[in-house]
């Protein structure tokens, strides 16, 4: 007597797929807002409040231009190019000490979270560091490095390294202790073990560091073009300030504001590109 038993065949995935873990939806006909125009609803609101009240008096000119004269400064300074030079004088000098102190803070944290003798060295110091306001820190870099470029960038340089280290570091120790044990008892020598084990799950929160150190990096920057800066989106508020030109600096501050979020949105896809791995809640809708 013979018996037919099915036989389960499993194929293995060519690549592994984005997992995410959806919030609970409510069944029903009910219409959804699409999350596109849910999130352009803030500014867009903000920014309608803003015409309003300039265009009713309620906001004085003397007090803050109205977003038509923050356009029309934007249109006359782009023909003019001194809005793109500045912008790429800005950019240059973010781009300096962000990689200066992107290098700075991954070299420290590998030491400190990787060995035990580094963090005894480093991390107590870092810890220290940190509790110093890294702007009051201007007066003494143009002692050091007088008011050229040195201490603009050194001051960008700063201000990422911080977020950059604690987040790699954090990232580095919060590895699970179980998950080291089965890789050594696998074979996995020292290099195989940081490879493979310890740096993947340190990726999310130094991508989380990322995105922090780029958005300090353009703050830090608003400082430190104001150090005798003859370029420079700091240089035209500068010069707008003199003048009591709030809509130019006005449109400044849009332009910082529009190169973090930029920097945030390709730091966002970057971590969907790296993390493809990792389950992710995306939030209750």
């Amino acid at each position: 007597m013979t018996t037919n038993t099915p036989v389960l065949q499993q194929a293995a995935p060519a690549k592994a797929a984005r997992v995410t873990i959806r919030g609970t939806t409510k069944s029903g006909s009910r219409f959804a807002v699409p999350r596109s125009v849910r999130r352009a609803a803030g500014p867009v609101g903000l920014v309608l409040l803003w015409f309003l009240t300039s265009a009713t008096g309620v906001l004085p000119e003397s007090v803050l231009a109205s977003p038509v004269d923050v356009i029309e400064q934007a249109v006359e300074l782009t023909k003019n190019g001194e809005l793109p030079s500045a912008i790429a004088a800005s950019g240059r000098r973010a781009a300096t000490g962000f990689l200066i102190g992107a290098t700075i803070a991954l070299s420290l944290s590998l030491l400190a979270g990787l060995f035990r003798l580094g963090e005894d060295v480093i991390d107590s110091s870092m810890g220290m560091f940190r509790a110093i306001p890294w702007v009051g820190l201007i007066p003494l870099f143009i002692i050091w490095f007088g008011i050229e470029e040195t201490p603009k960038i050194a001051l960008v340089a700063l201000g990422v390294t911080y977020p950059l280290y604690f987040n790699i570091y954090g990232g580095i120790r919060s590895t699970d202790a179980q998950l080291v044990e089965a890789a050594r008892m696998m074979g996995l020598g020292r290099l195989g073990l940081i490879t493979y084990v310890i740096l993947p799950s340190a990726l999310p929160g130094a991508l989380v560091g990322l995105r922090y150190a780029l958005s300090t990096a353009w703050l830090a920057l608003v400082f430190a073009e104001q150090i005798n800066a003859d370029a420079g989106l700091g240089y035209l508020m500068s010069n707008a300030q003199q003048y009591f030109r709030t809509d130019v600096i006005v449109l400044c501050l849009v332009v910082y504001a529009l190169l973090g979020l930029a920097c945030d949105f390709a730091v966002r896809i970057l971590s969907r590109r790296l993390l493809t791995w990792r389950a992710n809640f995306e939030g209750e809708a």
